[in-house]
C-alpha cells in the first residue's frame, strides 16, 4: 500500500542550483576582473586566474584524498579563488596566493564539510591569514597603469592611508592604490546590480552596510564619500556579506548583519590599529550569525502561541 507523505511548507520549486548561482556570481565578479587587469596589468589577471585554478584544484584532489565525490561542479570553488584573488594586492607573490587559496578551500570550507557547512566566508578569511602571516606583502600597493616589472612596481598607499587623497572621480574609476578588485567603483556596481537584478542577492545587505558607514563617518565629521569608496567596502558590501552560507537567512537578520557590520568597520578605521576594517567586520559578524538567527525567525504560517492554562 502506498503512503501519501506530505512535507512542511512551503512547497516551492526552482530551476536555480547552487551552480547557477555561482554562474551568475562569476558573470557579476567579471567587471571588476576586467577592470582590474585595465589598472594593474595582466599580473592582476594571472594573480586572479592562479587563485582560482588552485582553490578548484585544491578541492578536487581534497575529495579524491577523503574519497568524497567530487564537488568542483558546483562552481563554488571557483567563485572563492576569483573573490580572493580579486582581494590580493597585484603584486603578491604567486605563492602565497596559492597558500591563500588552500587555506580557503582546505582549511576553512572542506574541512567543515563542504559547502553550507562553513561558519566564516573562505575568501575573507584566507585573506586575514595571508594579511597576518605576510603583513608587509599584502600592505605593499601597486601604482595604477604601472603596467612593466609589475612585480617591482612602485608602491603606493591607499586613500586610507595616503595623505595625498584621490579625486571622488578617480576613485570611482579605480585609480587609486588597493587589491585588484577594490578599486573600481563602478565595476564592482554593475556587478552588484547585475546580482540584484536577478535575485541572487538581497540589497539590503549592501545598501545598509554602506548606509550605516556613511552615516558614521558624517556623523564623526568626516567625509561619506570618501570613506565609502576607500579600501574594500563596496567589493565587501556587495560580494562578501551577501554569502548565503555564512549570512542570516532572514531580511531583518540580513539587516542587523549589515550594520553591525557597517560599525565594526568604522571603528577599526578611526580606533584601531589597522587601516580597514571590512574583512574582519564580515568575519565576525559571520561568527555571530547563529545567534542571530536564532533570535531573528519567521513565524511560520498558521502558527498561534500556545495558552498556558491557569
Amino acid at each position: 500500500m502506498n503512503k501519501l507523505f506530505i512535507e512542511p511548507s512551503p512547497h516551492i520549486r526552482s530551476s536555480m542550483t547552487t551552480q547557477k548561482v555561482m554562474l551568475h556570481v562569476l558573470i557579476a565578479l567579471l567587471p571588476s576582473v576586467i577592470a582590474g587587469t585595465i589598472i594593474f596589468g595582466l599580473r592582476a589577471l594571472l594573480l586572479v586566474v592562479i587563485c582560482a585554478t588552485a582553490s578548484v584544484l585544491s578541492e578536487f584532489f581534497f575529495n579524491i584524498i577523503v574519497k568524497k565525490e567530487q564537488t568542483i561542479s558546483d562552481l563554488s570553488a571557483a567563485v572563492t579563488g576569483v573573490i580572493l584573488g580579486l582581494n590580493l594586492p597585484p603584486a603578491l607573490p604567486i605563492y602565497m596566493a596559492v597558500i591563500g587559496s588552500v587555506v580557503a578551500i582546505v582549511i576553512v570550507k572542506c574541512f567543515f564539510g563542504g559547502l553550507g557547512q562553513n561558519f566564516a566566508n573562505p575568501a575573507i578569511t584566507a585573506r586575514i591569514v595571508l594579511l597576518l602571516s605576510f603583513t608587509s606583502y599584502m600592505t605593499n600597493w601597486t601604482e595604477p597603469f604601472n603596467y612593466y616589472g609589475a612585480v617591482d612596481a612602485v608602491s603606493s598607499a591607499t586613500p586610507l592611508v595616503s595623505e595625498s587623497v584621490p579625486s571622488y572621480l578617480d576613485m570611482f574609476l579605480g585609480i587609486r592604490g588597493g587589491c585588484i578588485g577594490e578599486t573600481c567603483i563602478a565595476a564592482i556596481l554593475l556587478g552588484g546590480i547585475y546580482l540584484i537584478s536577478f535575485g541572487i542577492i538581497n540589497p539590503v545587505t549592501p545598501i545598509a552596510f554602506i548606509g550605516t558607514v556613511a552615516l558614521l563617518s558624517l556623523i564623526s565629521g568626516g567625509d561619506p564619500v570618501m570613506e565609502i569608496m576607500s579600501g574594500g567596502l563596496f567589493f565587501g558590501a556587495f560580494f562578501m556579506a551577501t554569502d548565503y552560507v555564512t549570512t542570516p537567512i532572514t531580511t531583518p537578520g540580513k539587516l542587523i548583519f549589515a550594520v553591525g557590520c557597517g560599525l565594526i568597520t568604522v571603528v577599526i578605521r578611526d580606533f584601531g590599529s589597522l587601516p580597514e576594517g571590512v574583512s574582519y567586520s564580515i568575519l565576525i559578524m559571520n561568527i555571530i550569525t547563529p545567534l542571530i538567527d536564532r533570535y531573528i525567525k519567521p513565524k511560520p504560517f498558521g502558527y498561534k502561541k500556545e495558552v498556558k492554562a491557569k
